[in-house]
């Protein structure tokens, strides 16, 4: 009897204990994977070949990275519905005796849209309906856009737009 019930506590142990192998862990590659605040904080590209507008991009946002200044950020709910917060517009760029200083944005403008995500396409519907289709992966806590797909002055011209959750 005592063997019976030390069996049926053994096997009753180990079956609650088992965690489940398949691929359905959304917390990771599915459509949850999205869900966050994400920061723009690096621009990609090949500097061979990259035109001069991306290469500029891509020494503005290092720049404002750096100094630990956002200017693209996108907040993702599990509601499917997403807000972007960006201040490419209002960007300023000075010269100075020393070089060119870019301070950081205090305006922005905020879109809101839903998306959906497939753990590989991320699409948008704005209030205007326009959709947009980007391919995005996400891997942890970094996420990587085409930026070709983007519609965002400065950064839409080629390469991948590294974001970060935070």
């Amino acid at each position: 009897m005592k063997r019976n019930i030390l069996f049926l506590f053994l096997a009753s142990g180990l079956m609650f204990s088992c965690s489940k192998d398949d691929n359905n862990d959304e917390t990771e590659t599915g459509q949850n994977a999205i869900v966050g605040q994400w920061q723009a904080t690096e621009l990609q590209i090949d500097n061979a070949t990259a035109s001069d507008d991306a290469k500029f991009g891509k020494q503005i946002l290092d720049f404002l990275t750096e100094r630990e200044c956002v200017i693209l950020t996108f907040d993702f709910k599990a509601d499917l519905t997403v807000t972007a917060e960006n201040s490419a517009d209002y960007l300023s760029i000075n010269a100075t005796p020393t070089g060119l200083d870019v301070p950081c944005p205090t305006e922005s403008d905020t879109d809101a849209s839903t998306y959906t995500y497939d753990g590989s396409v991320l699409t948008t519907i704005d209030e205007n309906g326009q959709t947009i289709m980007v391919d995005v992966t996400i891997n942890g806590d970094t996420m990587t856009v085409d930026a070709s797909d983007l519609d965002i002055d400065n950064f839409n011209d080629e390469g991948q737009l590294i974001f970060k959750k935070i």
